[in-house]
C-alpha cells in the first residue's frame, strides 16, 4: 500500500523538488523581462529590493525577483575576463533550473546535495544575494583559505556588480583587516576562521572596537557533511600560556622509547615462535601465539603475511572470539599478562599490563610508585591525627602530600601521553614534519592543518618523540565545537555532493534536511565493482598493472590515498615503472591550485590524498572525452561511504563520461577491523589464486556494511560530545552574555549594583539564617566580614531593628556600599591629571572599571574550564558504581557553576574597592617600557589547539 502511494504521489523529496520547480518558472518569467533592462536599472533593483525589505516585504516575496536578478547579472557577465589566482578566468556561467532549484532549497534552511561539477559555487550566490539584502551578517563557510579567496574574487563579481560588498577571512589577518571584512555584506571563511573569531570576540576582546564580527543571521556551509560532520568531533579552543608548567617530556622520552622497544621485541620474539610452531604443525599453539602479537603489535610484517592464508586469517578470528567469551576470560588475561602494552586498534586505546608497569620501574626515568595515586583523605587524617606535629608543621604536611600528588598525577599523565605518541600516532599519517614542527594531517581531508595543535599535552608528547622544540605547556582560555557555533545563526544552509547518508545526523543535531538536486544531464560514470585482494602487496601490483593500461589510452588518471605515507609509497612504484606523475597531499599542498587545473589532460595521472582538490572541478581538456574522461581509481574503501563517493565524483562532472574502481586488500585497515567473520570463513573455501582479484556484488555489500559500522560509532562519538558541551553551552552563552554587557555598557552602574547586591545577598543567607537558631542570626560575623573586604564603619544602631529580614538587610548593605563606592570614585577623580576634563575623567574611570570587571571574569572562566576539564576526564570513572557519567557531569557541573557566579561577584565586588588611580608619572612609564623591552612579554597571542 505504502509502495503504491509512492508511486502515485511521489517521495516527500520528489514532491518538494517539484514544488521548487513551479518557483523556477516564476524567476525565470523574471529574468526574460530583466534582459530589456539597461545596466543601470539593473544594478538599482539592490537598492529596491532593500527598500521594499524596509516597508514590511518578506525575503520569500523577494525570491523570484532577486534569483533573476543574480540569472540575468550572470548573463551579462559572460566572456567578461576576470584574473583569479594568477588565472585568466572568462565568465562562462548562467544557472541552470536545477541550479534554482539548489539555490531555493538552501534559502529554505535545507541541505542541498549537487553532485559534482553541478556548480555548487554559483548556486549560492543567488541565497547569499537574497539574504545580504537585509544588511545582516551574511557567511559562506568554506574548507580552505584557497577557497575562500578564491570564491570571493570569482563569485563576489555578481555582488559587487550588483552594489553588494563582499570580503574573504583567511589566516594570518590582523583583527582590525577581520573587522573591516566582517563589516562586508558578504563574507567568505573556513569554519576555524568564524569559531576562533567568536571565541576572541568573547573571551579576548577587551574592548567593543576590539569585538570583529556583527552577529550570526545566515550562513552557507561548503562541503557541509565535511564539517558538520567529519570535523565536529574536535572542538575549537584557543589556550595560551600556563602561569607556570610541569611538563616532563624531555625527562621520560627515553624511558617511554625505550619500553615501546621492549614490547616491539617480545612481540617480534613471540612471531618468530609462532611461525616455528606453525611449520612444526603446533597449530593451536601458533595460532594463540600469533593473535598474542596482534594484541601487542598490531601492525607486525609476520602477522600480515601469515593473514594471507585465509585458514590462519580465520582460525585467529575464532581465537579472538573466544577469548571475548566470558568464562574464558582469566585464561584471555593469563595470555596478555605476558605483554607490556595491550592495544585495542577498534578504539584506539592502550593499557599497561602489570609487567609493563614494573619495567617501567626500572628504566632511568621510572618510579615504582608512578602509576600509584596518593589517598588524599587518609594521608590528611594521618597527618591531623599525628601527635608530635605542631599546627603549622601539620599545614605545611598537607602542603607536601598535595604536592607529591600533583607531581605523580603530572607524570602519570605525561607517560600516558608519550605512549600514545608512540603507540598510536603515525608519522605522515596523522602528522607531518615541517620547518622543525609538528604539522597536523586532518584525517578527513589529508590537509595539513598549520597553526593547530593536538590538545592535553599529545602534541608535546609527539615533539618530544621526534626530538624536536618542546614547546610550552598551554591552558584553554575558550572552547566550543562546531555544532554549537553553527546553532547561533538564525538560519542555516548546507551544499555538498556528499550528504543522504549522513540525513538522520543533520535533521538531529541541526535540524536540517537533506534535499537531493537531479543533475543538469544525466551522470555517464562508470562504477565497476572493488577487486579485493589478499595481501598490499598484491593489490599494488594491480593498481600499477590498471594504470599502466588505462595511460595507454591517454586517459587521465587520479588516484585516492588515505594518507601522507601511501601517496608517497605508490609515487615510489610508479617512478620505479617509470610513470611521469603528480602528487598531492599535504606535503605539497600549496601547488593544489595548478596541480588540479592539470589532472584532466591528456596521460595525466595524479596521485591525492583524500583532500582529492575538493571544491574544485577537475576539468577535461581537449580530446580526453572522446577517450573515456577522467579514471579515479580509489587505493582502498574509507572508514565512511562519504568519502568514497566524493573520490568518485571527481570524475563524470555535467554528464561528461568517466570510471571508478576501488581496490581492496585485507591488510587495509577497514577490512582488518571490522570487516564481518563471515567473510573470512568464506575466503576459506574460495581463496583465489596469488594475484587474483575477488570481484563480487556480495563484497561490495560487506564492505559497506563495515562502513556503516563506523560511521554509526562515530555519530555516537559526536553526539557524545555534543551532549557533555551542551551543558558547558549554557555556561559559556551566560559568561559570554555577562561579558557582552560589561564591554557594550556606557555606564557600568546598574552592573554594579547587581553585583554588589548579590555579594550583600549571599553574605547575609551566610550570616542571617534563622533567629530561632544558636548563632544562626549573626550581625556582629555579617559586620566583620564586611569591615574585612569593604571600607565601611557602622553605627551601633545599624542594622540592630530586630524587624528587618535578611533581604532588606542586604538592600541596606547594597545602598551603603554602592554609597562608599561612589566616594571612593570621587576621590580617585581628583587623582587624575587636573587638566583632564571632568567628562574625560568619567570615562577613564569607567574604562578603568569595566577593565577589572573583565580580567577577573577571563580569570575565573579559565579556571573554571579546567576544572571542567578534570571533571570531565573523571566523570567516565563513576560509570563503575553503576551512575550514568553524563547524569553526574550534569549535576557536578552545576554545582561548581554556581560557584563560579558566587565567587565571581565576589571577586569583582573586593577588586573595585582595592584598585587606585595614580597621577601621571613619567619617570614610573619610561622606567616600565625599558623593563618591557627586556622581559618576556605581559600578554601572548594564544594558539589554536585541536
Amino acid at each position: 500500500m505504502f509502495g503504491l502511494l509512492k508511486k502515485l504521489f511521489g517521495t516527500a523529496q520528489e514532491r518538494t523538488v517539484k514544488k521548487y520547480f513551479k518557483q523556477v518558472l516564476l524567476v525565470n518569467k523574471f529574468e526574460e523581462e530583466y534582459q530589456k533592462l539597461s545596466e543601470e536599472e539593473l544594478k538599482a533593483k539592490t537598492k529596491e529590493f532593500q527598500q521594499r525589505l524596509r516597508e514590511g516585504a518578506l525575503l520569500d516575496d523577494l525570491l523570484p525577483e532577486a534569483y533573476a536578478t543574480v540569472k540575468n547579472c550572470c548573463r551579462r557577465l559572460v566572456g567578461t575576463e576576470f584574473h583569479v589566482f594568477g588565472y585568466n578566468q572568462r565568465w562562462d556561467m548562467i544557472p541552470y533550473d536545477v541550479q534554482v532549484v539548489g539555490a531555493i532549497a538552501m534559502h529554505a534552511g535545507s541541505i542541498a546535495e549537487m553532485q559534482t561539477g553541478e556548480g555548487k559555487t554559483l548556486t549560492a550566490t543567488m541565497p547569499l544575494y537574497l539574504n545580504a539584502l537585509t544588511g545582516k551578517s551574511v557567511h559562506l563557510v568554506t574548507i580552505n583559505d584557497y577557497l575562500a579567496e578564491r570564491d570571493c574574487l570569482w563569485m563576489g563579481s555578481i555582488f559587487r556588480y550588483l552594489g553588494l560588498t563582499c570580503g574573504a577571512l583567511t589566516g594570518g589577518m590582523h583583527s582590525h583587516q577581520r573587522k573591516e571584512i566582517y563589516a562586508c555584506d558578504i563574507v567568505y571563511g573556513t569554519a576555524s576562521d568564524f569559531g576562533f573569531d567568536y571565541l576572541r570576540d568573547n573571551s579576548i576582546a577587551i574592548s567593543h572596537s576590539q569585538q570583529v564580527q556583527r552577529g550570526h543571521y545566515f550562513a552557507i556551509v561548503d562541503e557541509v557533511d565535511s564539517i558538520l560532520i567529519d570535523e565536529a568531533r574536535t572542538p575549537l579552543i584557543i589556550s595560551g600560556p600556563t602561569a607556570e608548567s610541569h611538563q616532563m617530556y624531555d625527562q621520560l622520552q627515553d624511558a617511554a622509547a625505550e619500553l615501546v622497544t621492549l614490547q616491539r621485541d617480545y612481540c617480534n620474539k613471540i612471531a618468530s615462535e609462532a611461525k616455528k610452531l606453525l611449520d612444526a604443525g603446533s597449530r593451536k599453539e601458533g595460532t594463540r601465539k600469533l593473535w598474542l602479537v596482534s594484541k601487542g603489535l598490531p601492525n607486525n610484517k609476520l602477522i600480515k603475511r601469515a593473514k594471507e592464508d585465509p585458514d590462519l586469517r580465520l582460525a585467529i578470528d575464532n581465537t579472538d572470539t573466544y577469548f571475548y567469551n566470558d568464562q574464558n576470560k582469566d585464561e584471555k588475561n593469563k595470555l596478555l599478562s605476558d605483554l607490556y602494552v595491550t592495544i585495542d586498534e577498534k578504539s584506539n586505546e592502550f593499557e599497561l599490563t602489570d609487567k609493563g608497569i614494573e619495567a617501567w620501574a626500572k628504566t632511568k626515568a621510572g618510579h615504582a610508585n608512578d602509576f600509584m595515586m596518593l589517598d588524599l583523605g587518609h594521608e590528611y587524617a594521618q597527618i591531623e591525627h599525628n601527635p608530635s606535629l605542631e599546627t603549622a608543621e601539620k599545614m605545611q604536611a598537607k602542603l607536601s602530600i598535595s604536592e607529591e600528588d600533583r607531581l605523580r598525577k603530572e607524570r602519570s599523565h605525561n607517560l600516558r601521553q608519550l605512549m600514545r605518541a608512540h603507540l598510536l600516532m603515525e608519522k605522515d599519517v596523522d602528522y607531518i614534519i615541517q620547518e622543525g614542527k609538528i604539522v597536523i594531517i586532518d584525517e578527513n581531508t589529508g590537509r595539513a592543518q598549520a597553526g593547530r595543535r593536538f590538545s592535553d599535552g599529545l602534541h608535546q608528547a609527539i615533539e618530544a618523540k621526534e626530538n624536536l622544540e618542546i614547546q610550552g605547556e598551554t591552558q584553554t582560555y575558550a572552547t566550543i565545537t562546531l555544532q554549537n557555533y553553527f546553532r547561533l545563526y538564525t538560519k542555516i544552509a548546507g551544499m555538498t555532493g556528499t550528504a543522504i547518508t549522513e540525513a538522520h545526523e543533520f535533521k538531529e543535531i541541526y535540524k536540517l534536511q537533506v534535499l537531493q538536486i537531479p543533475t543538469h544531464n544525466p551522470c555517464k560514470r562508470v562504477d565497476a565493482n572493488d577487486e579485493v585482494y589478499m595481501t598490499e602487496r598484491e593489490k599494488y601490483a594491480a593498481i600499477l598493472k590498471e594504470v599502466m593500461e588505462v595511460h595507454k589510452m591517454q586517459r587521465p588518471i587520479l588516484i585516492g590515498t588515505e594518507s601522507v605515507e601511501v601517496s608517497e609509497k605508490l609515487s615510489r612504484i610508479f617512478r620505479q615503472a617509470g610513470l611521469a606523475h603528480t602528487i598531492l597531499n599535504a606535503k605539497h599542498h600549496d601547488k593544489e591550485a595548478a596541480i588540479v587545473a592539470d589532472a584532466g589532460c591528456l596521460s595525466a595521472i595524479t596521485i591525492s590524498t583524500n583532500m582529492a582538490g575538493r571544491g574544485t572541478d577537475i576539468k577535461l581538456k581537449q580530446d580526453v572525452a572522446q577517450k573515456g574522461g577522467l579514471h579515479v581509481i580509489g587505493t582502498t574503501r574509507h572508514q565512511s561511504r562519504r568519502i568514497d563517493r566524493q573520490l568518485r565524483g571527481r570524475c563524470a562532472r555535467l554528464g561528461d563520461p568517466g570510471s571508478s574502481k576501488f581496490y581492496v586488500s585485507f591488510e587495509d585497515h577497514l577490512m582488518r577491523l571490522f570487516s564481518s567473520p563471515g567473510l573470512t570463513g568464506m575466503l576459506k573455501r574460495f581463496r583465489p589464486p596469488e594475484g587474483e582479484a575477488i570481484s563480487a556484488g556480495i563484497l561490495n555489500k560487506s564492505i559497506e556494511t563495515a562502513q556503516k559500522r563506523i560511521e554509526q560509532r562515530n555519530y555516537t562519538i559526536r553526539k557524545h560530545t555534543l551532549e557533555y558541551d551542551d551543558v558547558m553551552n549554557m555556561q559559556r552563552q551566560a559568561i559570554y552574555s555577562l561579558r557582552g554587557e560589561i564591554l557594550h555598557a556606557t555606564d557600568l552602574n546598574s552592573l554594579l549594583n547587581e553585583t554588589f547586591a548579590a555579594v550583600c545577598l549571599e553574605g547575609s543567607h551566610r550570616f542571617l539564617r534563622n533567629k530561632s537558631e544558636d548563632m544562626g542570626w549573626d550581625l556582629e560575623g555579617l559586620k566583620k566580614w564586611l569591615r574585612e573586604n569593604f571600607p565601611l564603619l557602622f553605627d551601633d544602631a545599624f542594622l540592630e531593628d530586630d524587624l528587618l529580614l535578611a533581604e532588606e538587610i542586604a538592600g541596606m548593605l547594597t545602598a551603603k556600599i554602592m554609597l562608599a563606592f561612589e566616594e571612593k570614585l570621587e576621590n580617585d577623580m581628583t587623582q587624575i591629571n587636573t587638566t583632564i576634563e571632568p567628562t574625560r575623567k568619567k570615562i577613564i574611570l569607567q574604562g578603568a572599571i569595566r577593565d577589572i570587571m573583565l580580567r577577573r571574569l577571563d580569570q575565573r572562566w579559565q579556571e573554571h574550564l579546567l576544572e571542567m576539564d578534570y571533571l570531565r576526564s573523571e566523570v567516565s570513572l563513576r560509570a563503575v558504581a553503576q551512575k550514568d557519567p553524563l547524569v553526574e557531569f550534569k549535576q557536578e557541573s552545576f554545582s561548581l557553576f554556581e560557584k563560579l557566579n558566587q565567587d565571581l561577584k565576589a571577586s569583582i565586588a573586593y577588586d573595585l574597592f582595592r584598585f587606585e588611580m595614580r597621577p601621571f608619572d613619567p619617570l614610573m612609564m619610561s622606567m616600565m617600557q625599558k623593563n618591557l623591552q627586556f622581559n618576556q612579554p605581559l600578554i601572548e597571542e594564544p594558539s589554536e589547539e585541536i
